[in-house]
């Protein structure tokens, strides 16, 4: 296995994510860090977020939004996308053993995980009148 060399760029990414419930898009976390590296590139940011997502230490998440958003939780945790304003909030459920058990016996086969996404309105956008998606 190749020992993967130390990145302060790389750090500062999965700094940056640490704690975070947004699930920023890479041009967010590229703005934010071109205050401490003013020289990164956005290729650079996207090398590093898949390259972290490849290793799983972070969720890579397609939302449907055309953009790929980072996740540093990578335990099992569904996730509910906002259609006014595209929010992508963690959701406190616990995964459902019993739908992936389900899913092994119609496919016949075994799955080892799942994801999920719920779509709605969150709670300060089902309190604003009804408007065109953002």
């Amino acid at each position: 296995m190749k020992i993967l060399k130390y990145s302060r760029q790389r750090e500062s990414i999965k700094e940056c994510l640490a704690g975070r419930t947004d699930h920023p898009t890479a041009d967010i976390i590229y703005t934010e860090l071109r205050e401490a590296f003013p020289n990164i590139s956005l290729g650079t940011v996207y090398r590093n977020l898949n390259l972290l997502s490849d290793l799983g230490e972070i969720q890579k998440l397609a939302c449907g939004d055309g953009k790929d958003h980072f996740d540093w939780n990578t335990t099992p945790h569904y996730h509910f996308i906002c259609r006014h304003c595209g929010a992508v909030i963690d959701l406190p459920l616990m995964p459902l053993e019993e739908l992936q058990r389900q899913a092994e016996i119609a496919l016949g086969g075994s799955v080892d995980s799942h994801t999920i996404y719920f779509y709605g309105f969150c709670a300060p956008c089902s309190k604003k009148p009804a408007q065109e998606p953002s």
